[in-house]
């Protein structure tokens, strides 16, 4: 189950709950109970590493593949 975070207007708190991404946007009470809370904007940060071997080798073989990589695998992106 994801978890999201919010703030609360009210207190200026900063929580997260773990709840069904069907109820992502649905109204919370923060832990000191105000109800006037907004979800915030979460990011993920993915790093991946690559050898100079590999790399140089990729570079010699000749042109790049087309279409991969990228945010979504290169399933859905043009």
């Amino acid at each position: 189950m994801p978890r999201y975070e919010y703030r609360c207007k009210s207190c200026g708190s900063t929580f997260e709950l773990r709840r069904p991404m069907s109820q992502a946007n649905a109204p919370t009470v923060c832990p000191k109970g105000h109800d006037d809370t907004v979800k915030l904007l979460s990011t993920v940060a993915v790093a991946t590493s690559s050898s100079s071997s590999s790399a140089s080798s990729a570079a010699s073989s000749g042109p790049a593949p087309a279409g991969g990589g990228g945010c979504c695998g290169g399933g859905c992106c043009s």
